[in-house]
């Protein structure tokens, strides 16, 4: 199965993508981790910083080749999960034309959504445990706007083509895992 996950920053992406990475027995890929580790000395890795470091996305063109470079590993042919990716309709179309071009398609896109004020205690409570220097108020302003601007987009561009659930974040994340395997039993 290729599944994304869509929801603003602090949605619980990263934390229901790996309860289901495991019970599918498929990887999960996170951008945001693997631009948080291209970070390094080189020059592209300074540049993905410059954007991480200010709550903004980074660009298509640096985002989609360390993607697509990902999904040739052999992990992944039998699927994956996408975790805040794609995040412009442009990487949603260059990744529906890389998946075609490789005899695949997306099977669902599962969007969480949870209310504005629980985002922003959430995403500060998580810079607090895991010491994330990208999670200060203003950065999380910035993000949740980014979010809102070009990420939105990107569901009713998978909503014309019918593979959006929409799942209640606001729940246990048991309740939410649940109403994830239902969705998912529902569409096969």
């Amino acid at each position: 199965m290729r599944i994304v996950f869509i929801g603003p920053p602090g949605a619980g992406k990263g934390t229901q993508c790996k309860r289901l990475a495991e019970h599918l027995d498929i990887p999960h890929l996170s951008t945001g981790e693997m631009l948080r580790q291209s970070r390094g000395d080189s020059a592209i890795g300074k540049l993905i910083a410059s954007y991480i470091d200010h709550g903004r996305l980074a660009p298509d063109h640096l985002v989609m080749p360390i993607v697509t470079n990902r999904l040739s590993a052999p992990d992944c042919r039998r699927g994956c999960l996408f975790d805040g990716f794609p995040r412009t309709v442009t990487q949603a179309e260059q990744l529906d034309h890389y998946l075609s071009e490789n005899h695949h398609q997306l099977d669902v896109v599962l969007h969480l959504d949870v209310a504005p004020t629980e985002l922003a205690r959430r995403l500060l409570h998580r810079a607090t445990i895991e010491h994330r220097h990208d999670d200060t108020e203003t950065t999380i302003k910035a993000r949740l706007q980014v979010f809102h601007d070009q990420t939105k987009p990107v569901l009713d561009y998978y909503r014309r083509h019918g593979l959006v659930e929409s799942i209640d974040g606001m729940q246990t994340p048991d309740q939410v895992f649940m109403q994830i395997l239902d969705c998912l039993n529902s569409r096969h």
